[in-house]
């Protein structure tokens, strides 16, 4: 799978946008992902794909916590902004607030899920953890941004 097509037809799997704040004590930090699903009812959880050599997942591991917060459609520019690696101040982009596990929760998002760490699974070039639901809650009004809309934000172009 390396050419355009296979990237078209990838880009039909329907992602949502989304922040994930971690938090080690003090230390916290913010990540854009794409790859987050449901993974059960009961108890509720949810998967995020993230890659181990990026500085959110150390924070991540130790910690044990997050937050996934919901961007919506007109958030590219924070969606962009989480995107990025090697930004000195990365949580100088919109106002943070601790959840109750002491993950960082992005007020300007739809909503988000308060997390803690359930298990890890290796999965190719990344690690897919798993993290149990302790809070839910919708803070905005708007509808969620979706992948496939973003265009090339994330430059993965050249990984397919």
């Amino acid at each position: 799978m390396n050419n355009g097509r296979d990237r078209a037809v990838l880009q039909q799997i329907t992602q949502g946008v989304y922040v994930v704040g971690v938090a080690d004590g003090e230390k916290t930090h913010a990540f854009t992902a794409a790859w987050v699903m449901q993974v059960s009812f009961s108890p509720v959880l949810l998967a995020i794909s993230i890659n181990p050599e990026h500085h959110s997942y150390q924070l991540l591991k130790k910690g044990g916590v997050c937050s996934i917060n919901v961007l919506s459609r007109d958030q590219s520019n924070i969606a962009a902004h989480y995107g990025q690696s090697g930004i000195k101040d990365k949580m100088s982009v919109g106002t943070w607030a601790a959840a109750i596990t002491g993950a960082p929760v992005l007020q300007e998002s739809l909503a988000y899920f308060d997390c803690k760490v359930s298990h890890e699974v290796s999965a190719g070039d990344h690690q897919l953890v798993v993290c149990e639901v302790l809070e839910a809650r919708k803070i905005n009004v708007g509808d969620a941004m979706l992948y496939s809309d973003t265009g090339d934000m994330d430059n993965s172009e050249k990984l397919y």
